[in-house]
């Protein structure tokens, strides 16, 4: 497959802008994938593109091995942005993909000399004082989505069909054994400016773990929140693209 078949795979494209100016550039949560984010493209505004990282082991890829080690998934990832740096892009991760899009911030800014315009992280501590307690592959199935179910906005569909569960798993396994073995322990700062979003409710992370990411840069930090749990991105979207675009300009 060629460099454009790559990049189709890798990313989606939901939002162009003739001439755009800037490129948003989503990364999912845990199980999540690139689909998520869709719905953003009505909300921005502006000459501002949007894209979505799509993983291996789902939506199209879903025959495709899933990938289970941070470096490796980065190192991916920057291959297929590296075309698209004839613009600013700016990142945002969602829970685990906060994680990986500081990862790629780092590289970019270190291997290319390139730094994304801004880093929005949201729903997740800072990987440096962060931890999966429970290595996946010693829970069962039953035991780690209910774990989901109880973070917030997950349809409760997902969780009782045996088929959908089928096609979920090896991706949510996959991502939570990726988290588990992550322990960057001494991480390096970044020059992106980040803004950190948290729900209110959120159960996985705390106000003290989510301002922890303003060790990891040197080109400022802020904190917003706003009311709802893990997914709170769901029903605060409007709300949620107004902040982020505001942040944009």
């Amino acid at each position: 497959m060629g460099e454009a078949g790559a990049r189709g795979r890798w990313l989606r494209v939901f939002r162009r802008v003739e001439q755009s100016d800037l490129r948003l550039v989503c990364f999912p949560h845990a199980g999540g994938n690139a689909n998520v984010f869709q719905p953003w493209a009505r909300l921005l505004d502006g000459a501002t593109d949007l894209l979505a990282v799509c993983y291996p082991g789902r939506q199209d890829r879903l025959l495709e091995p899933c990938v289970d080690d941070m470096d490796v998934l980065a190192d991916r990832i920057i291959e297929v942005l590296l075309p698209y740096l004839d613009r600013p892009l700016a990142f945002f991760g969602h829970s685990m993909g906060a994680s990986v899009a500081y990862e790629v911030a780092w590289r970019l800014e270190s291997r290319h000399g390139f730094a994304p315009s801004m880093l929005f992280v949201s729903g997740h501590g800072a990987p440096h004082v962060s931890r999966v307690e429970l290595d996946p592959d010693l829970a069962d199935d039953e035991y780690l989505l209910g774990r989901i179910g109880a973070l917030g906005e997950v349809d409760p569909v997902l969780l009782r069909s045996p088929k959908l569960r089928e096609l979920i798993m090896p991706a949510l396994r996959a991502d939570l054994r990726m988290l588990y073995r992550y322990l960057p322990r001494d991480p390096e700062k970044v020059g992106t400016p980040i803004t950190a979003y948290l729900g209110t409710d959120d159960p996985t992370c705390t106000t003290a773990t989510v301002n922890a990411w303003a060790e990891l840069t040197t080109g400022g930090f802020a904190l917003e929140t706003f009311p709802g749990d893990h997914f709170y991105l769901v029903p605060e979207q409007e709300r949620l693209l107004a902040a982020v675009t505001a942040r944009l300009r």
